[in-house]
């Protein structure tokens, strides 16, 4: 049981540590790969509400108007709470500090190591669930309706 655990320990920290290893430049392009999606998608929906409603030209422009309105509304809202979060993860982060060290001086050295190790697989296995399921980025284009 032990050997398994620590299997499974060790592959999720290679993987985690390969995760890590994505250079600036492939997240630029995801990100630029991911803009140009997101403007797809968006003038595919402004064809389908034309064809579906049959909007001239006229309502076209106008609703075009509406959701940049919103889009940009929508980016200064997440400005505006950028700190309010930063500060929330901080808080979160020192909690999960806390909980950890309590933990440390509950367990034995060696139930600690599996602790440690089972959390971890499990943060692997959500993170598999997550990508398996497309969650990333798709569910926050639903949730804003971009």
């Amino acid at each position: 049981m032990k050997k398994l655990v620590l299997a499974i320990a060790f592959i999720g920290m290679g993987s985690f540590a390969m995760a890590q290893q994505k250079a600036p430049n492939d997240r630029k392009a995801n990100r630029e790969e991911m803009k140009q999606k997101m403007q797809q998608k968006e003038q595919e929906r402004m064809a389908e509400m034309q064809k579906d409603l049959n909007l001239n030209q006229s309502q076209m422009a106008q609703i075009k108007d509406l959701h940049e309105k919103r889009k940009s509304e929508m980016r200064n809202n997440f400005e505006k709470n950028k700190e309010q979060r930063q500060a929330k993860m901080e808080e979160m982060k020192a909690k999960r500090q806390q909980m950890d060290n309590d933990m440390k001086r509950i367990l034995s050295p060696d139930q600690y190591e599996k602790w440690q190790a089972g959390k971890k697989a499990k943060m692997e296995q959500r993170r598999a669930m997550m990508k398996e399921k497309g969650m990333k980025g798709d569910r926050k284009m639903m949730r804003h309706g971009i």
